[in-house]
Parts: C-alpha cells; structure tokens; sequence
C-alpha cells in the first residue's frame, strides 16, 4: 500500500511513440502511476504492447477506453488524422488528455472520401482555417469538461533548453535569433507519407519541435521582461523534396517516394519585437538525428543539443557487435565511432514532460507545454503552408485567430 497519489493511464496506439511514452509513465515519481489499458486499430497489436509493458487490458476501441472508470488520463499516441476524434472522447468524458505533436492538421476531414491528390490539392488557407478549428475545437472542449489537455512537446523539458532558460532568467538578454532543426533519414511510416493521415511533411513533423521551443521561449522572455507575451508577427517559408529526381536510383539510403509532400522545409519568423527564427525541418540527413537549438541573446550566445550530444562515444568494430541495442534514433548501425546516448529519453525531455503531465493531472495547474501552445503551433505551421504556396510573407494576422488568452 503506498501514500503516493494515484494515476491511472490509458495509452491509445502502439506505435514508436506509444514505447517512447510506456517508459516515462513507468519512471514517473511521486506518483503511483499505473498503465491500465491499451488500445489500438489492431487488437493483436495491442495485446503484444500490453504483454511487453504489463499492461492488464488491451483493446481496439479508443472510445471504450476513454470511457473507463479505471482510466484518469489518456495519452493520444496515434495518426494526426485521429487526435481530434480521441481527444475529445477523453476530454468529454471527464480524463485529462496528452495529445502528442502536431495538435492539429489539415488531413480532409472536411472532404468525404477524398483521395490523396485531392486533399493534397486544396487552397492551402482553407486547410488553415480547417486545421485550426480542429485545434481550437480541442482546446476548447478540455476547458468546458474542466479538464487539463496537454501537448506533447518534449523540446520544451530537453535539459539543455530548460537549463538555457533558467539562465535567461538570470540575463543574458533579449533573444535577438533562434535557430533550430531536427533532421534525420526520413520516417518510413505509412501513415507519415499520406496527406490523408499526416496533413504535411517534414515541416510539420520535424520542424514542428523547434518552432514549439522558440514561441515558448519568446512568450516566457515576454511574460518576464513586460508581463506580456511577445507573439509571433510574420512567418515566410519554402518547402520541397529533392528526393524527387530520377537519377537517385534505387535502394539510396534517405527515405524517398513521399507522394507530393515535402521532405524538407524551413520558416523564417518574425516576432513583435522584431527578434526573428530560422525552423528547418529534413528527412535528407544520414548519420542519425540531429536536435539543435541555437540562441542568441544580447549578452549570451546558447547551443542546446538534444541529439546527438558527446556524454559517451563508443568505437564498434562492426555493425551488431552490441547486439540488437539502439545507439541512437536513426543512426544506421553500430560500426566505427558512434556517440550512444546514455537516456534518450532524458535528453530529449520526453521524460520531464511526462512528469510534469502527470504532476498535472493529479494536482491541477497548467503544465509547461498545453492545448494552448499546439494552438499556436498549428496556427504558425499553417500561415508557413500557406506563405511557401504563394511564395510571400504572411502576416499573423491574416491567419484565423487561435482563441487563446496569450
């Protein structure tokens, strides 16, 4: 029997992610937190991911287990095309929510049957105005059921950034210029490569974590500075494939075919005080992922790495000399110098995101990284679709007003 407050999780999905989050939930501490159910498309799947993780209950129904009197909370690990359908059962029926990143995407929900080409083909402010009303739409439900929703985030807890805050706190000055990145080899997910699922490419997939860190840490430098956030003003971006060429071949090592969406992409922003971000999202970079997030202040200049970082580097004479163990997300194998992270799931901050949910859930408040935040970030993705269809700067303004309170 323990004195610890109690918190129950129901996980929808399987997945890579769903493992990623298992772990966390299972080293949350202060809190007796138990995984009590699974759910999934596929049963069998979520029978294995429950055998795996000792997880009583696996199911292939999302809504039943948002539904349960056993469940206090339900982490949304699933499709973008999904998030809106699961988070508002769990909201309507009275669990706190984690929904993960992206919060929203234009994927045709407002089409029947549509195939890929046409969802693919709608005038890109259209799909803004869609995908932000499903953002909205979820934020607005957890506010009227009185429960909190939380966005996935894990830049925003990475040690290296939370640390570089703490000391903008201290000085440092204005951020004057962010730049930051996540690339890899590409994901070789089906549902990553579909209009229909996804709603975008590697802006939005990847890209997505530097832009969340980057209107977080303008919005705290806001609150500090003047007591009030500073936003974002203007966005301008460009995307593309260049895998989409013929003399590739085949069996080249980047991820390729990714069916008319983009495989690269960068933003540039503008915020209110005229400080400015470079955001690059890459499916092209072999070697394993790389997580970077430079800040230049006034009077400080930072480099936060979530990966790869040096903490240990490791010579394999050959690939499989360490069995099956991952080095790193996308590294590619095991021969010659590689740096092994220690906790991937530390450095990254998946595992201080997940203790804050859970510290949330139990007694209340706002976490670091809410509904609120996933707003602004579909926002500022959709203005950044927009400003590379049309090949122009786009004001904030002229994107549909997200509805939060700053």
């Amino acid at each position: 029997m323990t004195d610890l407050p109690r918190l129950r999780v129901g996980l929808l999905g399987a997945g890579f992610l769903a493992e990623t989050r298992a772990r966390c939930w299972a080293s949350v501490h202060g809190i007796d937190v138990s995984l009590v159910a699974v759910a999934s498309q596929s049963v069998d799947s979520s029978k294995e991911f429950a055998k795996k993780h000792g997880i009583s209950e696996a199911m292939d129904d999302a809504n039943a287990l948002a539904g349960r009197d056993d469940v206090d909370l339900v982490d949304v690990c699933v499709p973008n095309h999904l998030h809106r359908s699961m988070v508002e059962a769990a909201a309507r029926a009275g669990k706190a929510v984690v929904c993960t990143k992206p919060l929203a995407a234009y994927t045709g929900q407002d089409m029947d049957e549509a195939s890929e080409d046409a969802v693919a083909g709608v005038d890109r402010a259209k799909m803004a105005a869609v995908a932000i009303e499903d953002a909205r739409a979820m934020v607005d439900v957890a506010t009227e059921a009185g429960v909190p929703l939380m966005y996935g985030e894990n830049w925003i807890y990475a040690p290296s950034i939370t640390r570089a805050a703490g000391l903008l706190d201290k000085g440092g000055g204005p951020l004057l210029e962010m730049r930051g990145w996540e690339s890899h080899s590409g994901s070789h997910a089906a549902y990553a490569r579909s209009w229909k699922t996804a709603g975008g490419g590697a802006l939005l997939r990847l890209g997505s974590h530097a832009l969340g860190a980057m209107l977080h840490l303008k919005s705290a430098e806001g609150q500090r500075r003047g007591g009030a956030p500073i936003c974002l003003a203007s966005v301008m971006a460009e995307v593309g494939d260049p895998t989409d060429r013929e003399d590739l071949g085949e069996g080249v090592a980047v991820a390729t075919d990714w069916g008319g969406m983009e495989s690269w992409g960068a933003i540039f922003l503008k915020f209110e005080d005229g400080s400015v971000g470079t955001v690059l999202g890459s499916d092209l970079m072999l070697g394993g992922m790389e997580s970077r997030l430079d800040l230049l202040g006034a009077e400080a200049h930072f480099k936060c790495s979530m990966s790869p970082h040096d903490l240990l580097r490791v010579h394999g004479a050959r690939d499989g000399v360490f069995g099956d163990d991952s080095i790193m997300e996308k590294a590619g194998g095991q021969g010659g110098w590689s740096t092994p992270l220690p906790d991937e799931d530390w450095s990254s901050g998946h595992q201080a995101m997940i203790q804050d949910f859970a510290e949330t859930a139990v007694d209340g408040g706002s976490a670091k990284s809410d509904g609120r935040l996933g707003l602004e970030v579909t926002r500022a993705i959709s203005g950044a679709y927009l400003s590379a269809a049309e090949g122009r700067r786009v004001l904030m303004s002229e994107i549909p007003d997200g509805g939060t309170d700053g």
